[in-house]
């Protein structure tokens, strides 16, 4: 095992150089051999907690461990650009949930963007770039004519019908997703005019028409999601975050994943931190981040999934790798990280895509 590089993982109040080193050793610890990183081993693997691991093995230089992330899926990836949204253990032979989520097989194009920035490796973008490719055929197949893309497609063997209720966090991951995608189109010239409708179109649904997702009110992803994939930005976003501070943000201990639910958790908490430091607002960034030092286990440096705050509990028993990857890229981010500063940072991606300049007929 390599020592993972973390000057800019080093945030006071946050993580030591040696904290830091210790979260990226707990992440490869629950890597399998053939590239898969699942929650924790024994449990499932998604595709999208997968790719965000991989993107915290690369804030740290574990380049090598990141790519055979992304290679399991160029490998793994089903004929019609999908993932399943569940595998015992990271077991591609043992799928666990035969249904297609749309965000799921987005991400990949958010993974494989910020790799490419870390590494510079030209090769490895030629290699995935059918993978991504095809995985953004597949989201987009699900898109609906008000721009918004289903949530999910149900399994083969049940009939295989289209989800298209859809899901304000995961269009909002989708829009960051296409982004990513852009640019790697960008960088290989291979324009994609159809993926800037497309995108356009989203982002005009996710800030302009509301009553095109789900009502998931009460939960905090949908609150910060938004801004955190890019759709809202300025004015717009500090609006946004402003008005339901106080319902999500629990002084001291992070962000609640559900209202009123007295539990904040780890992986939440981290993506606020994140979304603000998009908005430019650091300090309460950092403040974020300081809270859940609480969740941090110091024998294994990752982070427990959340903590009921009324019974004073740890639940669940469980340290995923996606929690630590989320309060390792948003620590990357505030450390100045080229790569994650380039995938979250809204002003770091195509442009074109004007907030309200859409098809005719989308809207």
């Amino acid at each position: 095992m390599t020592t993972p590089r973390t000057d800019h993982l080093v945030l006071p109040g946050v993580l030591t150089a040696e904290q830091a080193a210790h979260t990226v050793r707990g992440i490869l610890a629950g890597q399998r051999e053939d590239g898969a990183i699942p929650w924790f081993r024994g449990h499932h693997l998604d595709p999208w907690d997968h790719v965000e691991a991989a993107m915290a093995l690369d804030t740290a230089g574990e380049h090598e461990a990141a790519a055979r992330a992304y290679d399991w899926l160029a490998r793994h990836q089903n004929a019609d650009g999908s993932w399943y949204a569940a595998y015992a253990d990271g077991d591609f032979e043992r799928p666990t949930d035969l249904s297609v989520e749309s965000n799921f097989c987005a991400y990949v194009a958010v993974g494989v963007w910020h790799h490419h920035l870390a590494t510079g490796d030209d090769a490895f973008l030629d290699r995935m770039w059918p993978t991504v490719v095809a995985a953004v055929e597949c989201v987009l197949a699900l898109q609906q004519p008000g721009g918004e893309i289903g949530w999910k497609r149900e399994p083969a063997d049940e009939g295989g019908a289209v989800v298209t209720d859809a899901l304000l966090t995961g269009c909002s991951s989708i829009h960051q997703a296409l982004r990513c995608a852009l640019a790697i189109a960008d960088a290989r010239e291979e324009p994609q005019p159809d993926w800037e409708l497309a995108a356009g179109a989203l982002g005009h649904a996710i800030r302009r028409h509301p009553e095109r997702f789900l009502d998931k009110d009460r939960y905090s992803m949908d609150w910060y999601y938004p801004v955190l994939g890019g759709a809202l930005t300025g004015a717009e976003a500090e609006a946004r975050i402003a008005k339901d501070w106080d319902r999500f943000v629990v002084p001291d201990l992070g962000v609640r994943c559900v209202v009123p639910n007295p539990w904040v958790t780890g992986g939440e908490s981290a993506e606020l931190a994140l979304a603000l430091w998009v908005m430019g607002e650091s300090d309460r960034a950092l403040d974020i981040l300081r809270s859940i030092g609480h969740l941090r286990d110091e024998r294994t440096g990752l982070y427990w999934t959340g903590y009921v705050f009324e019974d004073s509990a740890i639940w669940p028993q469980e340290q995923t790798a996606w929690t630590a990857g989320a309060v390792l890229l948003a620590v990357a981010a505030l450390g100045g990280h080229e790569a994650t500063c380039a995938v979250f940072g809204t002003g770091r991606l195509p442009a074109g895509l004007e907030p309200d300049c859409v098809p005719c007929g989308s809207v």
